[in-house]
């Protein structure tokens, strides 16, 4: 029997109609989940199969929702907060930071906050300073919040339900550009593990580790080395918190080179963390060449001119691989034709 192939957004979509078939104290909300389009698709025919108290719409109050969110799940309860862009949960820090992520400790683990947060992150579409942001390693510097970033429709499905049914906050970041990404995915229930890293290819010369989005541009700047004859190992993480080191000490320490890629800022962000846990965990006298890649230093940009400049993509990850590889030259110039979903993005409703 042929694998079974649907879209990012359908494997979300199926996971959490899945895990509202299975559990009744789930429910999901969130602005514009009972639009018509669904938010990309991942809640399209949730509302018509589950109705309005499992499904609903709330009011531009973010701070107030994800307090409904902490109480529900102290009483029993397992909801989704879905956030239509990360920048909007810049107003529900102090809920998830000094509560959501506090109480199981301060409670000896006799109470638990079961609450995942959907958001989405990322360009096109003109999304501009404060609605383009990546602000992953925020909520990545907070104990007691577990970070998720998959890159494809398969862990995307496996992650949500790994989420729904983890009795930890758990912070569900989305790229709106995976969305149109296709994949095979089992049309049973599955969880991905947290903690777990995936390598997307193999290789031997150097190691290409990149975060959400980040990751298939990784997969692309490979094929576009594949014609130098370099050989790259692309890792997706999938778990931001908890990490997979076991996973990227063993790809470093065999091919000596490392490219961390976020769809974020590089100051005191994830590609920083995963520098500095390397070379923590390097032996005496053990060298691997390092950089980092994300985000320039200023305000995520509207224009399509400035967004190229802006974000990394395969022909500068691909490049700044194969300098490394070749000593710091850079007499190598990658054809990189714009793949068909940035094109083809039009906006979440």
């Amino acid at each position: 029997m042929a694998e079974r192939i649907i879209s990012y957004a359908q494997a979300i979509q199926e996971a959490t109609a899945q895990e509202m078939e299975r559990d009744e104290s789930v429910f999901v909300y969130g602005l514009g989940v009972d639009d018509f389009k669904g938010i990309y698709g991942t809640t399209k025919g949730l509302l018509e199969k589950f109705g309005p108290d499992r499904l609903f719409d709330t009011p531009l109050s973010e701070d107030a929702m994800t307090g409904l969110a902490i109480g529900a799940a102290l009483n029993g309860m397992r909801p989704v907060h879905v956030h239509i862009r990360m920048d909007f949960l810049l107003l529900t820090v102090n809920q998830l930071f000094n509560i959501a992520a506090k109480t199981s400790y301060m409670y000896g683990g006799s109470l638990n906050v079961p609450i995942v947060i959907r958001s989405i992150i990322g360009k096109s579409w003109g999304q501009g300073a404060q609605h383009s942001q990546g602000l992953h390693s925020l909520f990545m510097h907070i104990p007691g919040l577990k970070v998720v970033a998959p890159s494809t429709p398969h862990d995307a499905k496996g992650c949500l339900i790994q989420a729904i049914r983890d009795n930890n906050p758990v912070m569900f970041v989305e790229h709106r550009l995976l969305h149109l990404f296709h994949g095979h995915v089992p049309e049973e229930s599955y969880t991905t593990p947290f903690g777990k890293a995936r390598i997307l290819a193999p290789g031997s010369d150097i190691t290409l580790v990149g975060i959400s989005y980040m990751a298939a541009d990784c997969l692309r700047a490979k094929h576009l080395l594949d014609e130098t004859g370099i050989k790259a190992e692309v890792i997706d993480p999938i778990s931001l918190v908890p990490f997979d080191w076991d996973a990227i000490m063993a790809s470093v320490r065999k091919t000596k080179r490392l490219i961390v890629v976020d769809t974020a800022w590089l100051c005191c962000g994830a590609t920083a963390e995963i520098i500095s846990g390397v070379v923590e965990r390097l032996n005496p006298g053990e060298h691997i060449e390092m950089k980092r890649m994300g985000f320039a230093p200023t305000s995520c940009p509207p224009t399509k001119v400035l967004e190229d400049a802006f974000y990394p993509d395969p022909a500068s990850i691909a490049l700044a691989a194969y300098a490394m590889c070749n000593g710091g030259k850079t007499d190598w110039t990658p054809t990189y034709k714009e793949e068909k979903e940035i094109a083809e993005f039009r906006g979440p409703f």
